[in-house]
């Protein structure tokens, strides 16, 4: 039976998670890292930025004033308050069975996620119909590659390939402080009736708050048993950490306004 690594890594510094993240997608896409499953939550409340947006999308002041962090993801996408939540990443490539295509291989990526949800006792499902607000906010867009409950968006994910690997991450949000999302991303009016009436948490489709040990159960169970594979826990190796400490800072974006970001 294939073997995934499994990375058990709890709370830290948002940016370095990132930089972990993108370490071992180029450590898989060389083929010096095995397929690696990810859980890992925050060390504060922080937002991650896609790739490629403005660090305007978010209100840097409110950042301040809340203690919120913000980094930028190695991935594509809208910004995502991360707080109360499980983060998952996965890092696999065409040899461990990613289909090509980026709708594909979010489909099969996303079976395990379906199936750990399921077995929380959440009636998950894919997206099957787009719909967006014009916000920086992720949880205003709901696409092909998000998990709902009912109509409001459950679960989004985003990814990034480096030759034949993939790395897709995302959350399991436990809860969510609308007033603190509504005020970092400037959410007013509508918008932030959306975020309220189209989004859902586990808190809000289970009524309790499960503790992170008993999601991260379930999305351990799901991948070793969907994808027909051991997961073995495994730390970073010397040379993804030595990568990931040169990352770091590239992924940190200053609070201070009159600053902008960069991104590797």
């Amino acid at each position: 039976m294939p073997v995934w690594r499994l990375m058990m890594d709890g709370p830290a510094d948002g940016a370095w998670h990132m930089a972990v993240d993108r370490a071992v997608l180029a450590a898989r896409a060389e083929g010096t890292a095995p397929p690696t499953l990810r859980l890992y939550w925050w060390r504060v409340p922080t937002v991650s930025l896609g790739r490629f947006q403005s660090a305007e999308d978010v209100d840097r002041g409110a950042c301040r004033e809340l203690g919120v962090e913000v980094v930028r993801r190695p991935t594509g996408g809208r910004g995502v308050l991360h707080d109360n939540e499980l983060t998952y990443s996965m890092v696999a490539s065409l040899e461990d069975g990613v289909p090509r295509g980026v709708a594909a291989s979010y489909r099969w990526l996303s079976r395990p996620l379906l199936d750990a949800y399921q077995a929380l006792g959440v009636d998950a499902a894919l997206t099957t119909r787009s719909r967006g607000e014009r916000s920086a906010a992720c949880y205003l867009h709901a696409t092909h590659a998000d998990l709902s409950l009912g109509a409001a968006k459950l679960s989004g994910s985003a990814q990034v390939w480096d030759s034949s690997a993939v790395l897709q991450h995302g959350s399991f949000v436990i809860d969510r402080d609308v007033a603190a999302e509504a005020r970092l991303f400037r959410l007013e009016g509508r918008a932030q009736r959306i975020l309220v009436e189209k989004t859902a948490t586990l808190v809000h489709a289970l009524g309790r708050a499960p503790e992170r040990d008993e999601i991260a159960d379930a999305v351990v169970h799901a991948v070793g048993r969907d994808f027909g594979v051991t997961l073995e826990r495994v730390s970073l190796s010397p040379a993804e950490r030595e990568h990931a400490e040169r990352l770091v800072a590239s992924y940190r974006v200053p609070t201070e306004e009159s600053l902008t970001s960069t991104s590797t």
